[in-house]
C-alpha cells in the first residue's frame, strides 16, 4: 500500500483520502442501522508499518499448498473478473461489498488491479470493525509482474540460477510465461492464461453465499 501511496501526488493523496473517508462516511453508517468509529491514529499505524498487506509471492504459496484459512475477495467488476482473476478469488465488486456474508473473524484478502480499490475497501472494512482485512500488495498488477509473467535476468550466480528455476516453477503452476534475458524482460507481458489450478475455471463466478439471516 505504501509503495503505490509514494506514487501520488499531494493532491492526489487528499483526494484519495477524501474519497475513502466519504465511501465509509456514506455505505457504513445509517443504512446498516448501526454507527461505526473511525480510528484513524490506528489505521494510521497499520498503513505505516505496512501490516496490512498481503505480498502475491505469499498468496502464490498459500495457493500452491492448498491453504483454506483465508479469503480472497476479487473488487472488480464482472468482466475484468472473467477475463482472469486469481486462483480461489471470488468476485464481490466494491459496491456490493458490505451486503455479502463477510465474517468478522475471517482473514479477508482484498484484490483489484492496482490497490485504489483495495484500500478504500480496507478502509470501510475496517471502519466497520472487521480486524482480519488485508490488501493484496500491488494487486493484479504485481501478480502479473512477479508470478505470472516474472522477468529473469540472466544469471550471474548459481543463486541466480535456483532463484530463476523457483521462479519458472511458480509461474508454470499458475499458466504464466517467464520473461528472460534483458531484452525479454523489458517488454509487454504476454496474454493471460487461462485459469489452471485444480477446482477453478476461467471466467467462473464461485457460488455466492447466502446472507445470514438476523446479521
Amino acid at each position: 500500500m505504501k509503495r503505490w501511496l509514494s506514487t501520488l501526488g499531494v493532491n492526489q493523496r487528499l483526494a484519495l483520502a477524501a474519497c475513502v473517508l466519504g465511501v465509509v462516511a456514506i455505505w457504513a453508517t445509517p443504512a446498516r442501522g448501526s454507527r461505526v468509529t473511525v480510528d484513524l491514529k490506528d489505521l494510521a499505524v497499520i498503513v505505516t508499518k505496512e501490516v496490512d498487506h498481503v505480498r502475491v509471492q505469499d498468496l502464490a504459496d498459500w495457493i500452491i499448498k492448498g491453504q483454506a484459512d483465508y479469503r480472497l475477495i476479487d473488487l472488480r467488476d464482472e468482466k475484468a473478473y472473467a477475463e482472469y482473476y486469481i486462483p480461489t478469488a471470488e468476485s464481490i465488486p466494491l459496491s456490493s461489498l458490505l451486503d455479502r456474508d463477510l465474517g468478522r473473524n475471517e482473514k479477508i484478502v482484498l484484490c483489484s488491479d492496482g490497490g485504489i480499490h483495495s484500500a478504500q475497501a480496507w478502509f470501510l472494512l475496517r471502519a466497520s470493525g472487521f480486524k482480519g482485512v488485508y490488501i493484496l500488495f500491488g494487486g493484479l498488477d504485481e501478480w502479473k509482474d512477479q508470478i505470472l509473467f516474472p522477468a529473469l535476468p540472466d544469471p550471474l550466480t548459481p543463486g541466480d540460477a535456483a532463484r530463476n528455476a523457483r521462479l519458472r516453477e511458480i509461474s508454470a503452476h499458475f499458466g504464466g510465461t517467464p520473461r528472460t534475458g534483458a531484452a525479454e524482460a523489458s517488454t509487454a507481458r504476454p496474454p493471460l492464461p487461462q485459469v489452471t489450478v485444480p477446482g477453478a475455471r476461467p471466467g467462473a463466478k464461485p457460488a455466492v453465499r447466502k446472507k445470514k439471516e438476523g446479521c
